[in-house]
């Protein structure tokens, strides 16, 4: 199938002599692609070419079409995928998209993904684009990750490939994959800071908003978010209570009392719900309010004691325990997106 040629691009700005070539990034879109898949990414190399990194992006489909995303977005794409006498690609990025995880692919896009991954110097996948990578050929026998909810899926229908279920990005050799959706800002910024560095990294960081490296893997996420809500009416008021103020009293005895049930009902109900005990459950709470809290500057006795964990030495317990880092090293860690 012949491919169209790209538009030619804006007459550049003079180029310095000897300064090094633009990298150029290509996003591959096609119909029901997750619109954040694409977007997020693309915006943080393009915040970060407007902070002076060397980035030019291309939007493209594998037809040059232009395509309708999962939420209905039209995305008018630059082009078809770039012929082969086009400057030489650096990074091929491929978004994900629910029918992905179900085996059902666009027409052409295996074909691009392969042809695109054959003259690019690294090729990165977006939440469910790892099926897309998968079902290239290009991850047999590798390491990878996708969205927490197709890792499973992703594992029994690809046996070679070794997927880590937790991860928020993984690289093996030159392939890359993330976690879902909104991980592809994680693993572009980790590109960024690979091609130019943490300073610029971090900028485009400050810039959006964004962790320069969220805390954790998947199953570090919200605690209350990944939590079944309870059918049972006073645990579900417990739950909210604890998230509300993680600080707070809330011991077995103290919870027990609040729902009217004894604590060994109560402890019964948790697990049965929640999968852990009462203390367990509030562990967990007032742990990712203190990663909160420490990825936000404030000192390790404040994070302590807002969070009714209480003292520096119960905290730092808990980090190496829970986490198999310290507080000050879990803190160091938003100075870089290297894992």
């Amino acid at each position: 199938m012949p491919l169209p040629s790209p538009p030619p691009p804006p007459r550049p700005a003079p180029v310095r002599h000897g300064a090094p070539a633009a990298r150029h990034i290509v996003m591959l879109a096609f119909e029901g692609a997750r619109l954040l898949d694409v977007t997020g990414p693309l915006e943080v190399f393009s915040a970060a070419a407007r902070l002076g990194g060397r980035y030019e992006i291309h939007l493209c489909s594998p037809d040059g079409s232009a395509v309708t995303t999962a939420s209905g977005t039209r995305l008018a794409v630059d082009a078809g995928m770039p012929e082969s006498g086009a400057p030489p690609l650096d990074t091929v990025l491929v978004p994900g998209a629910e029918e992905l995880t179900q085996g059902r692919f666009p027409p052409g896009l295996l074909d691009a993904v392969r042809t695109l991954a054959g003259r690019s110097r690294r090729v990165a996948s977006v939440c469910a684009g790892a099926f897309a990578l998968a079902g290239a050929g290009l991850l047999d026998g590798r390491r990878a990750t996708t969205h927490w909810r197709h890792t499973a899926t992703l594992a029994a229908r690809h046996p070679t490939l070794s997927v880590d279920p937790d991860a928020i990005y993984v690289r093996d050799g030159h392939l890359f994959t993330s976690a879902g959706v909104s991980a592809g800002i994680d693993l572009a910024l980790a590109l960024v800071e690979a091609d130019e560095g943490p300073g610029l990294a971090r900028e485009v960081a400050r810039d959006l908003v964004v962790f320069m490296q969220r805390p954790g893997g998947q199953s570090q996420f919200s605690v209350p978010a990944r939590t079944p809500r309870p059918r049972h009416d006073a645990l579900r008021a417990l739950l909210d209570e604890i998230a509300a103020d993680p600080a707070a009293d809330h011991s077995n005895t103290v919870l027990a009392a609040k729902a009217g049930l004894s604590p060994r009902h109560l402890a019964r109900l948790f697990r049965e719900h929640t999968g852990t005990t009462p203390a367990g459950y509030v562990e967990a709470v007032r742990l990712e309010a203190a990663q909160t809290l420490l990825a936000n500057g404030e000192s390790a006795t404040a994070t302590a004691r807002r969070t009714g964990i209480g003292s520096d030495e119960t905290l730092r317990r808990l980090f190496l325990r829970r986490l198999g880092v310290t507080p000050s090293a879990y803190r160091a860690r938003f100075c870089t997106t290297t894992r």
